[in-house]
């Protein structure tokens, strides 16, 4: 009677975590992604968080990489645009869809000083992506590319490569079914002997 008792004290803390939701969730995904065109070859990790918006969207919190041999140091804030492709503002969104960046984008900068936005070009012809590339000096406006700053198409890719799982839902599950078995098994030799 008394493993019974305490298996049910268990089974009952641990299914009151999930009922309750006192279990920490997962708050992140880690992505891979990679694009490349022309002079172009950028590949590197996301971070994003793990709901999506209405439309199948992830937002991007933290970036890292290589882009044609430069370290990627960071994103550029959304809301914002790169410097030299004013007023067009980053939402740093990606997703699983066909279609996995928005025509806003999202933007980064390197150690060399230089900025890149790959975004979802709706507006060609044959819509796909491009990846607006600027370099200092910077001259504010989209229409006033420098020679060293680039517009060009790209093929682009992104893919979750794995989910955190809240491990202390899981382990609390592991607990209270090894309590109830043993407290099961526990009873019948108890019959028994």
């Amino acid at each position: 009677m008394k493993n019974l008792v305490l298996s049910s004290i268990t089974a009952f803390a641990g299914t009151s975590g999930l009922v309750f939701g006192t279990m920490p969730a997962a708050s992140a995904l880690n992505w891979n992604w990679n694009y490349s065109g022309t002079g172009i070859t950028a590949s590197g990790t996301f971070i994003t968080n793990n709901t999506p918006n209405d439309s199948g969207f992830y937002l991007i919190t933290g970036i890292t990489g290589i882009r044609n041999g430069e370290t990627i140091l960071g994103l550029q804030p959304p809301g914002t645009p790169i410097p030299g492709n004013e007023p067009f503002a980053v939402d740093n969104l990606i997703s699983l869809n066909t279609q996995q960046l928005t025509g806003d984008g999202f933007g980064y900068f390197t150690s060399g000083g230089n900025y890149s936005s790959p975004f979802f070009a709706s507006f060609l012809p044959i819509p796909g992506y491009l990846e607006v590339f600027s370099a200092p000096p910077f001259i504010a406006g989209f229409e006033n590319l420098g020679t060293e700053d680039s517009e060009l198409p790209i093929s682009f890719s992104a893919t979750i490569i794995s989910v955190p799982e809240p491990t202390s839902i899981v382990s609390l599950l592991a607990i209270g079914t090894l309590g109830v078995t043993l407290t099961l098994k526990g009873n019948k030799l108890y019959k028994i002997n």
